[in-house]
């Protein structure tokens, strides 16, 4: 169960990596000027980290969302990586992006009955671990 759980928080992480890269590469594809592009492609992933960090991050979210308004971040958050990737590679990135964050978020409600990543909750139940 412990190695499941893992490697589903290893995903959980490298999908957040993937919300930011896809956010600049839609930035960066842009078909406007090059002034523009460059913009977006900073901008727009600083959007997405500045919403994770006040909203989703696992230890230490500013307002911790619960319930349906974790749902409703997630669904924006990753929903908004796959928009990206779909617009700047391809509709088949996005629509395989969206699914492994789907996977991962049932993954998650399965295991742990939630959404939330508590970071001590994972601690407490793996000696190894420093709290």
């Amino acid at each position: 169960m412990r190695i499941i759980k893992g490697a589903n928080l290893f995903l959980m992480f490298l999908l957040e990596l993937g919300v930011i890269a896809g956010a600049c590469a839609w930035g960066f594809t842009l078909d406007a000027p090059m002034g523009l592009r460059i913009s977006a492609g900073l901008i727009a992933p600083l959007l997405f980290v500045m919403m994770w960090a006040l909203f989703g991050a696992a230890g230490n979210a500013r307002f911790r969302l619960y319930g349906p308004w974790r749902i409703a971040l997630e669904l924006i958050w990753f929903g908004g990586g796959a928009i990206a990737w779909s617009v700047a590679a391809s509709t088949a990135v996005g629509l395989t992006f969206f699914a492994l964050w789907a996977i991962n978020a049932l993954v998650r409600y399965l295991l742990d009955g939630t959404l939330m990543v508590e970071v001590g909750r994972i601690a407490a139940e793996d000696p190894t671990i420093p709290a």
